[in-house]
């Protein structure tokens, strides 16, 4: 679908009121499968783009075009191309951060929110991002600035996609300690030489075939779209000075795997910030046993929450834990 000169590749299912999931890095549409297959049973329907830069969507040459507040109103323009006034809108990884923007910048046309994996962040870094991850990554491996070169991870990652995708996966997953890579050292190294190596496939939460769909897109796209989310951290900074601090006003559902590496990271301060700043909270659950890409990791557990949730239910118990 061509919107405004802008190709975008989408992933629809089922009829009804819309739902928008916005995936990030290294995702595609497809990682909303489960989802996707639940919300159109349950008369919702389902729309999954490749996000800019993934699978069959542009991948955009400015910097810019990979910041949220122009994501978030380029999803604006997609969502009146379909003819929805409203949808809810849920976001994973980089896809938490536009989804947010959606809300903040256009309210009128959320109705309803669900973060996957990164928790509302209202403040504003004191320093450029690019400059704390490289004051950072002086004391072990980070990967994020490691990404911020074009060009240097492109031409590892591009190299091995299989490899690399693997690895990955099994690092965020809950079956693995993805703050263990950063006992290796910046200088050096490269991702695959930090990241551990993965039990062959099948795994419990992704088939042998799901996974080739994965690298199949990758090997024909490369990850250079995906990466430049990353090159785009210091860009949402400058952008992003007038929303700091905004509080988000629509229902809002937040789900994590408990051993994801974000919320092991962030600690209980993010979550706690997020209560505070998201009056409509209707739910925090933190997934036992899951870690970064819960919606695949755990996919009954996430769809009974977000059915749940877009049918309009509230938690009465907003910090508890899915076993």
């Amino acid at each position: 679908m061509t919107v405004d000169g802008f190709r975008w590749q989408i992933s629809e299912l089922g009829d009804g009121p819309p739902v928008v999931l916005c995936h990030g890095f290294p995702g595609l549409g497809y990682s909303y499968r489960h989802q996707m297959r639940a919300l159109a049973a349950s008369g919702y329907r389902a729309i999954a783009p490749d996000m800019p830069g993934y699978g069959g969507t542009d991948v955009p040459r400015d910097i810019d075009d990979y910041t949220n507040e122009r994501v978030s109103d380029a999803l604006i323009d997609l969502l009146d191309a379909l003819g929805h006034e409203q949808a809810v809108f849920v976001g994973h990884d980089f896809g938490a951060p536009v989804a947010w923007t959606v809300a903040l910048r256009h309210r009128a046309r959320v109705s309803g929110l669900v973060l996957l994996a990164v928790p509302y962040a209202p403040d504003r870094f004191p320093l450029r991002p690019s400059e704390l991850y490289a004051s950072m990554a002086r004391k072990h491996f980070l990967h994020i600035h490691y990404f911020q070169e074009p060009g240097v991870a492109d031409r590892e990652l591009d190299a091995d996609p299989r490899g690399f995708l693997q690895r990955l996966f099994y690092a965020l997953s809950g079956a693995y300690r993805y703050l263990d890579i950063w006992q290796h050292p910046s200088e050096g190294n490269g991702y695959l030489d930090v990241l551990p190596d993965a039990p062959p496939l099948p795994w419990s939460w992704l088939t042998e075939a799901e996974f080739d769909h994965y690298v199949e897109v990758f090997t024909r796209t490369g990850f250079t779209g995906g990466l430049n989310w990353y090159r785009a951290y210091d860009a949402n900074w400058e952008r992003s000075g007038s929303l700091a601090g905004a509080h988000i006003e629509v229902p809002t559902l937040f789900v994590a795997g408990a051993h994801d590496p974000v919320i092991v990271m962030s600690g209980a301060q993010a979550l706690d910030r997020m209560r505070d700043t998201v009056p409509d909270l209707r739910g925090l659950h933190l997934v036992e046993g899951a870690g970064h890409f819960v919606q695949q990791e755990r996919p009954d557990e996430v769809n009974e929450l977000l059915l749940r949730f877009v049918a309009g239910g509230t938690d009465a118990d907003s910090a508890r834990a899915v076993r």
